[in-house]
């Protein structure tokens, strides 16, 4: 018999009632990390994130939630920023993989396969515990624009906008109200900006966005004065 408290002490021990408190610790985790946004549109994709450089010292440009996977494949982390830069290595790895074996880049479906894969790993192994962080990621391939997201429990499942984070709450009615399929590109960005600030009055430096046209496939960094523009 295992006394009612272990359930939540081993990873591999489902509860009676069927669930794993590990994984849902790490869900939680999750909720509390800063708020990000993916929203896709005919003509692309695009990522923002709230990270608020309190320190001065902090370079600008260095970023802990938003991350190049490939040219045409980004990510945005919300959760444990260790766990997340394990993973990004990882699906940069599985990038680079196809692009020397097939002689094409990599699926964008596929890179969120094979990290939700890794991430359900370590849901089913005793002295391991599960990544705390979920990443949404987005991109333009052969099949269009893609945008999915992944949790803790290794699923992934595709979208048209979502929001993972401490604020995503607000950020979801936001777009529950404002996004429609046919917008453009620089209206999604617009509306991603709005929906990490939540109205709330934040400086441009606070928030990281990235950009993946349809047209050149190319994912660029907006600067912190394109970000200014949209805020305004």
């Amino acid at each position: 018999m295992i006394a009612p408290g272990a359930y939540d002490r081993a990873i591999t021990i489902f509860s009676p009632d069927g669930r794993l408190f590990q994984v849902e610790y790490a869900l939680e985790m999750v909720k509390r990390g800063s708020t990000i946004v993916g929203i896709k549109c005919p003509e692309g994709v695009t990522l923002a994130a709230m990270e608020k450089k309190g320190d001065e010292l902090v370079d600008l440009d260095f970023s802990w939630k938003i991350f190049e996977v490939d040219t045409h494949v980004g990510s945005a982390v919300a959760g444990l920023s260790s766990d997340a830069q394990k993973l990004i290595d990882q699906a940069r790895i599985y990038a680079q993989s196809n692009k020397l074996m097939y002689d094409e880049p990599i699926d964008v479906e596929a890179v969120a396969k094979r990290i939700g894969g890794l991430m359900q790993m370590y849901t089913q192994h005793g002295g391991v515990r599960p990544f705390g962080v979920s990443l949404i990621f987005a991109g333009v391939d052969k099949s269009g624009v893609r945008l999915f997201a992944t949790d803790p429990s290794g699923s992934y499942r595709g979208y048209q906008a979502t929001t993972i984070g401490v604020g995503s709450d607000d950020a979801k009615s936001i777009l529950k109200k404002k996004y429609k399929p046919a917008m453009k590109l620089d209206e999604i960005i617009a509306l991603a900006i709005e929906c990490v600030s939540k109205g709330e009055k934040v400086s441009p430096q606070d928030i990281d966005v990235m950009v993946i046209d349809s047209k050149t496939k190319k994912l660029r960094k907006l600067a912190t004065e394109e970000v200014a523009k949209h805020l305004r």
